[in-house]
């Protein structure tokens, strides 16, 4: 294999299987199309205009070994492609474990858990405001869970956690590719400067509350969207 591929090879991957099974006749994914592609587009400008930003300032960046050589600004174009495979691959889990599990958590459950994480996350990023990586993170993705429990009060935070428990595991294995798990160089890099220093494997611990953002995001205006167009279709 070519090792220039490797970046662009985990993002067809990683949509590869989720694509091929989204037009399963019981769930069938491509039908709710309609308000996934719009939602992942607006996330992945939100996210490509961070990662612009933060790849200028030394934040991250990416090993050209392991990528194809085409570029947007300063993103290559596996990178872009990311904020695309990762977010479909995880909202079709998303549905599929909604269309298996029917059960959700009960409200207090899932507020004490929003509530925990909005604290600590909060906290953490306050302390570590000379991080960039840490404090816009671990601020960012504690204001946002705080709008969707408690401002917009918003029915699939406990589904979504169930949900992300399991996103963990593939997360775990793209995310460990990309950071040097299983190559002699990571295909990204981080400056340490900028983060607590803590991995999991390879991984930053910071890289699983981005990845919490991103899902977040995503899942709120896919199900916002939803939710319109049936109170659209109701009136």
């Amino acid at each position: 294999m070519n090792a220039h591929y490797l970046y662009l090879i985990v993002d067809v991957l990683s949509i590869l299987f989720p694509f091929a099974f989204s037009f399963y006749p019981k769930a069938n994914f491509s039908k709710k199309w309609k308000y996934l592609w719009p939602s992942i587009t607006i996330t992945a400008i939100v996210f490509i205009i961070w990662d612009i930003t933060f790849t200028s300032m030394g934040v991250w960046g990416f090993n050209p070994k392991y990528l194809a050589g085409i570029y947007f600004y300063n993103l290559p174009l596996e990178e872009i492609l990311f904020f695309i495979c990762i977010p479909y691959s995880c909202v079709f889990l998303y549905e599929a474990l909604k269309y298996f599990i029917r059960n959700d958590w009960p409200d207090i459950k899932t507020s004490f858990v929003s509530g925990l994480l909005v604290v600590v996350l909060f906290t953490v990023g306050a302390l570590n405001l000379d991080k960039w990586y840490t404090g816009v993170t671990f601020i960012a993705t504690a204001l946002f869970l705080a709008f969707l429990q408690w401002k917009w009060k918003v029915n699939f935070l406990g589904h979504f956690y169930l949900s992300f428990l399991v996103i963990l595991i593939p997360f775990f294995i793209v995310n460990g590719i990309l950071t040097g798990g299983v190559t002699e160089e990571p295909v990204v890099w981080y400056n340490q400067n900028e983060n607590l220093m803590i991995r999991i494997w390879t991984i930053p611990l910071e890289d699983i509350f981005y990845g919490m953002l991103l899902l977040l995001i995503n899942i709120a205006l896919f199900e916002y969207r939803q939710t319109r167009d049936e109170g659209n279709s109701h009136s």
